[in-house]
Parts: C-alpha cells; sequence; structure tokens
C-alpha cells in the first residue's frame, strides 16, 4: 500500500521498480526489439537485483543499439572489448558474450522465418495467461512452460536462457500476468 492508498505487489518499492511495475511489468508486448532487450536483461538479472538491472536499462540500450538484433550480430572484438569496460551495463564477460550470441540466434530465426516475438509468444497460443495469485511468495519460480521455452530456445542457440530467467521474461513481456490480486494493476492489464 503506497501514501494514496494504490496497492501494488510487494516487490516493486524503489523508484525505479514502482515506474517498471505501473507502466510495463505484465503489460502484453510483442515488439522484437523490446523482447530481445527483455531476454538480455533478464539474463543480466542473474545473481543480481532488478533495481540494478533497471538503473542500468539506459546505458544497455544505448550500448546495445537499441537492442536491434541486426547491429547487434555485428558486434566484433573490439566492441566487446569495449563493452566490457563500460559501467552502464554489468561488465560480465559471459552475459556480454550471450547477448552478441543471442543476436546472431535471433537472426537464424528470421532467416528460417519466424521472429523471436512470434517464437516466444506461441509458447502460450499469442493469449496471456491472467494468473490469481493473492500473495508475492505464490508466485512460481518457473514452471512448465518456461521450461520447455527454456530448451527451444537452448536448442537454437540462445544462452543464459534458463526456465527461471524464461518465466521472468514472459512476466516482463505481459505473457503471464502476476501482478497479485490485490495489486491495482492486475486488472488493468
Amino acid at each position: 500500500m503506497t501514501a494514496n492508498n494504490t496497492c501494488r505487489c510487494q516487490w516493486a518499492r524503489s523508484p525505479s521498480e514502482v515506474e517498471y511495475h505501473d507502466h510495463e511489468w505484465g503489460v502484453p508486448n510483442r515488439e522484437e526489439n523490446h523482447v530481445f532487450e527483455m531476454l538480455t536483461l533478464e539474463g543480466a538479472q542473474a545473481g543480481l537485483s532488478w533495481e540494478t538491472i533497471l538503473n542500468k536499462r539506459e546505458g544497455y540500450r544505448t550500448l546495445f543499439k537499441g537492442f536491434d538484433p541486426y547491429k547487434v550480430a555485428r558486434f566484433t572484438q573490439k566492441d566487446f572489448e569495449r563493452l566490457m569496460t563500460d559501467p552502464s551495463i554489468v561488465r560480465n564477460r559471459l552475459k556480454i558474450e550471450s547477448t552478441i550470441n543471442n543476436a546472431k540466434a535471433i537472426l537464424d530465426l528470421h532467416k528460417s522465418g519466424t521472429t523471436l516475438s512470434e517464437f516466444v509468444w506461441e509458447f502460450i497460443d499469442d493469449t496471456p495467461i491472467v494468473n490469481q495469485y493473492k500473495d508475492l511468495s505464490e508466485l512460481p519460480a518457473q514452471t512448465d512452460i518456461s521450461k520447455a521455452l527454456s530448451k527451444a530456445l537452448k536448442k537454437h542457440g540462445f544462452r543464459f536462457v534458463g526456465p527461471t530467467t524464461m518465466y521472468a521474461m514472459m512476466q516482463s513481456l505481459g505473457m503471464v500476468n502476476d501482478h497479485t490480486t490485490d495489486c491495482f494493476r492486475h486488472s488493468q492489464v
């Protein structure tokens, strides 16, 4: 509950988390570059707080060229080395390499006639799942769908796409509405 008596999900505490929660989390989004962004950010979050990632989000958007997979797939060793020294993102070798790798995997999907967005959304038949959780403690870390999505993406060469990361991405893309039932956003999205 906030000062103005608005009830929101318990995890949204900092200003950046509240902004993200109130305007983006759980809202269906199928835009290709945004799906790539959330795949990247959720992978980057592993072992860190979501607030840390939100605070570095603009750095990611700038350095990864608006998450245009065609541009990121062309990154060179020199680009990689530049990214490794830039404090506006998480400077983790494996996470940066995975983003460049995943851009290439997205282009392979495009060559096969599908987009990353179409690929991930087909796991829920393009229809968001609306859950009815009353408390944050009820939310699963992963589901059978996120496990299947993880396995399928790995088969296509994607990295940092474990089932827990994929469930977080599904939440961020609005593939699932996991706002608790007392949250003002539950009925809105």
